[in-house]
């Protein structure tokens, strides 16, 4: 099932403070704590259930099952953090794989936005609010829950808003 702006709206508000949460604590510690994997899963799972159709419900945990697949063995060839992998394997189930292109683009967009928006502040007198930032530090390392989480943020509210 394609998604819908019903769909998007009811993902929307338990989505918003989870991304939040990952963007800021991937910046600042270089974690994506379990609890945010966690609470993006129950989100999924209550509010899933009553915004999609019942089979189009079961069939997207298996999206869930799929990406932590996949994310392992990424993470396995250090391509990504495993924070980063079970991430992602949380955020799927939200996502519809008609939109597969679109998310595509979306991430690509948020990956250079995120990481120029990254390195400006990191050079800028912004840096001096946060001196503490991990990620200011970490070398090669990249904080990837910043542009994940903004990627299934601007995915919903795309879908919201033109759909």
């Amino acid at each position: 099932m394609e998604m819908t702006a019903e769909v998007a709206w009811w993902f929307l508000p338990a989505v918003i403070p989870i991304a939040l949460y990952v963007s800021w604590t991937d910046l600042s510690q270089m974690k994506i704590t379990n609890k945010a994997v966690m609470a993006l899963i129950i989100a999924f799972a209550v509010l899933g259930f009553f915004a999609l159709p019942f089979d189009t419900y079961l069939w997207r945990w298996s999206h869930l099952v799929v990406m932590l697949l996949v994310g392992i063995l990424l993470n396995a060839a250090g391509v990504l953090g495993a924070g980063d992998a079970k991430f992602i394997a949380a955020a799927s189930p939200m996502l519809a794989v008609e939109d597969l292109l679109l998310i595509i683009i979306l991430a690509a967009a948020s990956l250079v936005g995120g990481f120029a928006t990254h390195r400006l502040a990191k050079h800028s007198p912004l840096r001096k609010q946060v001196p503490h930032w991990a990620s200011w530090e970490a070398g090669k390392r990249f904080p990837m829950g910043f542009p994940l989480s903004m990627t299934l943020l601007f995915y919903l509210l795309l879908m919201a808003i033109y759909r």
